[in-house]
């Protein structure tokens, strides 16, 4: 009965476990993959637990961690065997912004709000959003760039010019929000923004989804739906 309920318990904690990393969403479990993640808590806990656990013995212990060898082993078995699998199992990537347009709802269902995903293009050496084509988020967390043409590295020496000073972007808008603290710390108001937006065609603040300001750059807005 002891080994039951430990193969109970066992079968319940993965499923449980599998079940949280998938609500937590992808962004959670960066550089692992989720079963990957499950095995570590799990198999740290058991050990861990069984350290100062005098009624577990070591016949318990190797079948709790028999048995999670045998479950993560037939969960590889059947997402190398069977392919319609895999997108269950281990997730897809999800394309975020496609063409240089955020994907809101893909944002929304792997849990990632706006901030997350500058933090994200930031740890690329991508610091706007503006200069990016296409951002893949991956199945481990991780986030892939490809830069429009434009925003490609080259240097200011490989084209003989002299050094220039670059300003860092600043997020004003943010998923209809404004941000009063940069708008403030950029020395410009409510009338200022509502203008810039007003010639893109934008009437409400509420109507987008970011609008980000480098000094001595045009506004660059992206809505929810393309300016009409």
């Amino acid at each position: 009965m002891e080994y039951l309920r430990i193969a109970v318990e066992s079968l319940f904690g993965f499923g449980a476990l599998f079940i949280l990393t998938k609500v937590l969403g992808k962004t959670q479990i960066t550089q692992i993959t989720a079963f990957d993640f499950i095995a570590a808590l799990v198999l740290g806990e058991l050990v861990g637990n069984a350290l100062y656990d005098k009624e577990v013995g070591i016949a318990q212990i190797g079948f709790a961690v028999f048995l999670w060898g045998i479950l993560i082993y037939v969960t590889e078995i059947i997402t190398e065997k069977l392919k319609g699998t895999r997108k269950f199992l281990e997730g897809k990537p999800s394309i975020i912004i496609d063409q240089g347009r955020i994907q809101r709802e893909e944002l929304k269902s792997n849990k990632l709000d706006i901030n997350q995903l500058q933090h994200l293009l930031r740890s690329k050496d991508v610091f706007s959003i503006q200069d990016v084509h296409f951002a893949v988020l991956e199945t481990d967390g991780t986030i892939s760039v490809m830069k429009k043409s434009q925003a490609e590295t080259v240097t200011r020496e490989d084209m003989n010019l002299p050094p220039q000073r670059s300003s860092l972007p600043r997020m004003l808008v943010s998923d209809g929000e404004v941000l009063w603290d940069n708008l403030k710390e950029l020395g410009y108001d409510k009338r200022w923004l509502e203008a810039e937006l007003h010639t893109q065609n934008y009437q409400r603040v509420q109507d987008v989804l970011i609008a980000e300001y480098t000094p001595g750059e045009q506004l660059f807005v992206m809505g929810y739906e393309p300016a009409g």
